[in-house]
């Protein structure tokens, strides 16, 4: 029994494995050497060239408000010794100005006078401050110049205008009596 067992169980494994075909051996395909390609060099595409920038136009403020400065000193009705306040430029171009620049220029030119006694740049942005004015208000206006300037008890103000395009501006300047309001002075001067 032990012998059919055996022969049964040789012949189950026997059964239970495929027969395959007999191999042959595989041909290797020729080897073929390769030789390294040499990539394309493609010259580098020219720079793009940069635009030059325009020239940026340099004014002399100084010299271009002193001949104003001195038109309002010689002018009549205007006393000397009086407190005088420089207010902000305002900006009707259709750029943008130095405003801070131009102003403080404006109050040296008058101080270079000696006929007033202006009102000091720090006395003038603390009162701005306390009435609610931005330093960079462009909205200027001649009652808000007169405002400021009762507030720093001055006698007089200038008030200053910037118009025209950013190639052609002309500066108007008035010097205004605080109490009244009155205009004392005014002057145009097209600014290169």
């Amino acid at each position: 029994m032990k012998r059919i067992l055996m022969v049964a169980a040789a012949t189950l494994i026997l059964a239970g494995c495929p027969s395959y075909p007999p191999q042959q051996p595989v041909e290797q395909p020729p080897i073929v050497p390769i030789e390294p390609q040499q990539p394309e060099v493609t010259p580098p595409p020219p720079p793009d060239k940069v635009p030059t920038p325009p020239k940026q136009q340099t004014t002399d403020w100084s010299a271009a408000i002193s001949p104003l400065v001195a038109q309002m000193v010689a002018a009549d009705g205007v006393e000397p010794g009086k407190v005088l306040l420089v207010d902000s430029v305002k900006n009707n171009t259709n750029g943008s100005l130095p405003v801070q620049l131009i102003t403080s220029n404006m109050m040296s030119a008058v101080e270079n006078t000696q006929r007033f006694n202006v009102v000091p740049q720090d006395v003038v942005n603390a009162a701005r401050k306390t009435l609610g004015l931005s330093q960079e208000d462009s909205l200027v206006t001649r009652s808000k110049a007169i405002g400021l300037g009762r507030y720093v008890q001055a006698n007089y103000v200038i008030y200053s205008v910037m118009s025209g395009s950013n190639k052609d501006r002309r500066l108007e300047m008035q010097l205004m009596e605080v109490q009244t309001g009155e205009i004392i002075w005014t002057g145009k001067k097209n600014i290169e």
